[in-house]
C-alpha cells in the first residue's frame, strides 16, 4: 500500500493539463496567474506632496538665513487631482498644495503647513517667510517609488487576492491571464445518502455534498453536483463517465463506494477504462480507502471514502495538492508547531488531525489535538482551526516536538510560498 509521500509523488506526475485565459481584473479574486504581472507605469506617475504645505525651490534658500530672510510670493493653489502646469514662474515663488498634489519643476521640496510662516499685505498678495536653507525632496513622494515599469506586481503561479486587485487597477492594468476554472463533477454515493430535510434513523443526510460545495466557493473550481449514485447504479456511473470524457470535465469525484464491501462498485467501474495510471489505498488516516486514477484522456478520478471526515481530510490533502499542482500554482507551505500535548498513533500510517494552533504568550505557535478524532466524529472538526500532519516512521510524539500544520481552507497567503 502507498505511503502519503509516494502518493503524492504520484499526484504531481499525473496533473491535469490546464489552459490560460484572459479575464478582467474584476473576475480575477482567488484565480491562478498563468505568468509573470509586471507594471507597465511608473507609480506615482509622478512626484506629488506627503502633506499639506507650499512647495518652493530649494536652490532659492541656500543663501538664507535668519538675518537673510526672503519672502516667496504664492503664486497658486493646487489640490490632488488638478493640472500643475503653470506658464510662468517668476523667481522667489511658491505654489500652496495638498496632500498629493503633483509637483514639477522648479519646486523641488515642501514646507509643512503647520511650519510655514505666512505674510499678506495690504494687496492682499500671499507671501511664505523663509528664514534658513531647505533640503530637495522633503515631504515629496517621487514618481515610481512604489512601482517602477517592468516591475512584478504578481508572481506566476500566485493566487490573486484583493490586495492584488487594488495594485492592477491602480496601475492601470484591466486584463489578465490566469489558469481557467478546473471543471469538477461530484457524485455522492449509497443507498443511505438523502437530501431530505427529515430523514428516519437509517438515512443519512448528505453533508459531503454542501461540505465541498461550499469548501470550493473560493477557489478556482467550478463544482458541479450531480445526483446520488444508489447501490445498484453501476452502469449509470459507467456512462456518467463517458459523458464527462465527451463534455471535456477535468476531475470526476465520488464518496463512498471505494472500499472492499458488496456495493462498493466504484473500483471495478473505473479499471473498465483505459487508464494512465491508477493507486488504490493509502497508509493514512482518516480516509485509507481512497483512490486515484487517470484516463486515457486528460480526465482524473477521484474516489473518496464516504465517512464526512475522512472525505474532507482526502480532498484536503489529496484533491487540494493535485489540483493546486495542475494550475500551477505556488507550493503550500505548512505552518511550523510545537505539539502541546504528547501524541501516539501507529507507526505506519501518516495520521490526518483535527486540533487548533494556539499562540503563546510568548509568541510560539503550537498544535493543541482535539478530543474526538474517531473518523465519524464531526463535533472536534467544528471546534478545530487547523489540521496537524504526522508523519508516517514515527509511534510517539512528545510534547514540543515540531509537526507540520496546515489551513482548514486550503487557501492561506501565509502558507504560500
Amino acid at each position: 500500500m502507498n505511503s502519503y509521500t509516494s502518493a503524492l509523488k504520484h499526484l504531481i506526475k499525473n496533473k491535469i493539463s490546464i489552459k490560460d485565459e484572459k479575464i478582467s481584473i474584476n473576475n480575477s479574486l482567488n484565480r491562478v496567474s498563468s505568468s509573470d504581472i509586471v507594471s507597465s507605469v511608473n507609480y506615482p506617475s509622478s512626484d506629488n506632496t506627503a502633506f499639506d504645505g507650499y512647495a518652493i525651490n530649494s536652490r532659492e534658500t541656500n543663501s538664507l538665513n535668519i538675518k537673510n530672510p526672503k519672502k516667496f510670493k504664492i503664486i497658486k493653489t493646487l489640490a490632488a487631482g488638478d493640472n500643475p502646469y503653470i506658464k510662468k514662474i517668476p523667481k522667489y515663488s511658491a505654489i500652496e498644495v495638498m496632500t498629493g498634489a503633483i509637483v514639477q519643476k522648479p519646486f523641488d521640496t515642501i514646507i509643512p503647513l503647520e511650519k510655514a510662516e505666512l505674510l499678506v499685505n495690504k494687496s492682499k498678495s500671499k507671501y511664505l517667510i523663509l528664514k534658513n536653507k531647505f533640503k530637495k525632496n522633503e515631504f515629496i513622494r517621487p514618481a515610481g517609488s512604489d512601482f517602477k515599469k517592468g516591475d512584478k506586481i504578481i508572481k506566476k503561479g500566485q493566487f490573486i487576492n484583493s490586495n492584488h486587485i487594488l495594485a492592477l487597477k491602480t496601475l492601470g492594468i484591466e486584463k489578465i491571464f490566469v489558469k481557467r476554472k478546473i471543471k469538477v463533477v461530484f457524485y455522492p454515493t449509497g443507498n443511505e445518502i438523502s437530501n431530505s430535510k427529515k430523514i428516519p434513523n437509517w438515512k443519512i443526510r448528505n453533508s459531503n455534498t454542501n461540505y465541498l460545495d461550499s469548501f470550493t466557493k473560493n477557489l478556482p473550481i467550478t463544482f458541479i453536483v450531480k445526483k446520488i449514485l444508489r447501490d445498484k447504479d453501476n452502469q449509470i456511473f459507467k456512462k456518467e463517465i463517458s459523458k464527462n470524457m465527451k463534455s471535456k470535465s477535468d476531475l470526476i469525484i465520488t464518496s463512498g463506494a471505494v472500499s472492499a464491501g458488496k456495493f462498493d462498485f466504484i473500483p471495478s467501474i473505473i479499471k473498465q477504462f483505459k487508464l494512465k495510471s491508477m493507486f488504490k489505498g493509502v497508509n493514512i488516516r482518516p480516509g485509507k480507502p481512497i483512490m486515484f486514477a487517470k484516463f486515457n484522456n486528460n480526465m482524473c478520478f477521484f474516489g473518496l471514502p464516504g465517512n464526512p471526515i475522512s472525505s474532507a481530510a482526502c480532498f484536503r490533502f489529496f484533491v487540494l495538492p493535485h489540483i493546486f499542482k495542475s494550475l500551477g500554482a505556488v507550493s503550500e507551505k505548512p505552518v511550523i508547531s510545537k505539539l502541546r500535548y504528547k501524541f501516539q498513533k501507529k507507526k505506519n500510517f501518516t495520521r490526518f488531525i483535527k486540533g487548533k494552533l494556539i499562540f503563546t504568550k510568548k509568541g510560539e505557535v503550537e498544535f493543541e489535538v482535539n478530543k474526538g478524532q474517531e473518523s465519524y466524529k464531526i463535533g472536534s472538526f467544528t471546534k478545530s482551526n487547523a489540521w496537524g500532519v504526522f508523519k508516517d516512521g514515527v509511534s510517539n510524539f512528545k510534547k514540543g516536538t515540531r509537526i507540520d500544520c496546515y489551513s482548514l481552507s486550503g487557501i492561506n497567503e501565509f502558507l504560500l510560498d
